[in-house]
């Protein structure tokens, strides 16, 4: 996964709900139940609405998408750069394409206020 509480804190802030979707398998017939984690090796960067409520979602392989749905602002806005992270792009699905609306954060940007010193 690409993502962690950084990028989303919502599930792990406040226990709110996002859809997911494995994108390339969306009607999957296979499925599990998975706790969905992020990768930033913190007890709280789990994208459920809490450890025990599993996820189902047809079986991932290596290679796939998994999309985290309806972010939206608010997902962006309390975004961080917790453990030096870049901020995510922002993505626009609109009449079924997707847009680049923002991009992705550059080094360059994160570490320009650094003094050096």
């Amino acid at each position: 996964m690409n993502a962690g509480f950084n990028d989303l804190i919502r599930p792990a802030f406040y226990g709110a709900f996002h859809e997911m979707v494995v994108c390339n398998n969306v009607n999957g017939k296979q499925k599990k139940k998975f706790l969905v984690a992020g990768n930033l090796c913190e007890s709280g960067d789990v994208f459920n609405e809490n450890r025990e409520k599993l996820r189902e979602l047809p079986v991932p392989q290596e290679g796939d998408v998994l999309a985290i749905l309806n972010a939206g602002a608010y997902g962006f806005v309390m975004a961080s750069n917790y453990n030096s992270r870049l901020l995510p792009a922002c993505i626009l699905l609109l009449n079924g394409e997707a847009k680049v609306i923002r991009e992705r954060q550059a080094f360059e940007e994160l570490i320009k206020n650094e003094s050096g010193v």
